[in-house]
């Protein structure tokens, strides 16, 4: 709850005004300012129609200082005194606009709270299908059935249906926050999502020893690049994610610690402990001048950025053909599971920030199969 107290609203009130607090004009009823997080915000708080409003009246700054607030909030009480709706009006005239007249907006708001790839999936999604499909609609024009006939349409992803379901459901709640709709008419709401349709895959010791041959005679032979092949197995020796792997730098790796540290991963900064196989894959990596990438990309200080093509042709070797990159890290859960961690050892190991995450991997920690090696060179 914020801190309130009552003065008269001046340039040097608003500048001492700290987070989480609140003025309320004491001179103009109804005026006040607020700071959150960012900016302070200036408001006029007044019943119309016998309702309470809040009317935003703008971030302190270029226009709205507090002389400029204070009059537009003296106009908005005429208004309101005659019986307009200031708020409604407002609503009325950004209800004109289309989604794709809007959609920078929300991408420029709301993309910086986003991690890097998270943000440049929504820029990809709406370029791809949520503008072709909504571009020139009105904002507050846009249905439920709308909704419902573009998730069904992508129902042969369903993965990729339900996230741009949630993509669109919060780009209509930020503009209801900024009155390009009315209050809860999302049209995503109750427009249910497709039931995930997880399917895991285990290597076996079998298959994790024909994997590591595979690994080492392309090595030996110069069959695939040193990064492609160091990156598979340090995808398998440690549980990483892939992007986690591929963006690693020298500066996240702590050799004589046997330690990763990230700064950045899915789930926040993360350490990420070392085994002797996977030391000694980043001892055997040539560290390139002027790139501070482990796995060093074919331009200049790039890191390794395809990884699917060379797995691909891995797998392919190594009869694995069902088996996808993002199996291994399934599979170094198993690992942990046969050497007898728990559920909560192998969350902590996999850097899962939710236990019910983690749950899916019971079954390997109740079945307790003997421990088999990940793929390292002999």
């Amino acid at each position: 709850m914020a801190h309130i107290r009552h003065s008269r609203i001046s340039k040097t009130s608003v500048d001492k005004l700290q987070p989480r607090m609140m003025i309320r004009d004491d001179l103009l009823a109804g005026f006040g300012v607020r700071r959150q997080g960012g900016a302070p915000v200036y408001f006029l708080q007044k019943r119309v129609h016998g309702k309470s409003r809040w009317i935003t009246i703008g971030a302190h700054g270029a226009p709205w200082t507090a002389e400029t607030a204070r009059k537009r909030a003296e106009q908005l009480v005429g208004e309101i005194a005659v019986g307009k709706d200031p708020a409604e009006a407002r609503r009325q005239e950004r209800a004109k606009v289309t989604v794709a007249e809007v959609a920078g907006q929300f991408l420029a708001h709301h993309g910086p709270k986003l991690k890097p790839r998270t943000r440049d999936e929504y820029a990809r999604l709406f370029r791809v299908h949520i503008l072709p499909e909504f571009g020139g609609r009105k904002v507050d024009s846009v249905t439920r059935a709308d909704v419902s006939r573009f998730h069904a349409e992508r129902a042969g992803i369903p993965a990729g249906a339900n996230f741009a379901l949630a993509c669109l459901s919060k780009f209509m709640s930020w503009c209801e926050e900024h009155g390009y709709r009315v209050e809860n008419t999302n049209p995503c709401r109750k427009v249910k999502k497709y039931r995930a349709r997880r399917v895991e895959r285990y290597l076996s010791l079998e298959e994790f020893t024909r994997l590591g041959r595979v690994l080492d005679q392309l090595e030996e032979e110069g069959g695939e690049g040193i990064f492609a092949i160091a990156a598979v197995r340090l995808l398998a020796l440690t549980g990483a994610r892939l992007n986690e792997i591929l963006t690693l730098k020298w500066s996240f790796v702590d050799i004589q610690r046997a330690m990763l540290f990230l700064p950045d991963s899915k789930t926040g900064q993360k350490a990420i402990r070392l085994n002797s196989q996977a030391l000694d894959v980043l001892r055997g990596l040539p560290r390139l001048q002027g790139n501070p990438y482990v796995l060093a990309g074919r331009e200049a200080a790039k890191y390794l950025v395809n990884l699917q093509k060379p797995w691909r042709r891995i797998r392919a070797l190594a009869e694995l053909e069902d088996v996808r990159i993002h199996d291994l890290r399934h599979s170094y859960a198993s690992m942990a599971a046969a050497a007898g961690a728990s559920l909560p050892m192998i969350g902590k190991l996999l850097g899962h920030s939710q236990p019910q995450t983690t749950n899916r991997y019971v079954h390997l920690t109740e079945a307790r199969p003997l421990c088999w090696p990940a793929p390292a060179r002999q």
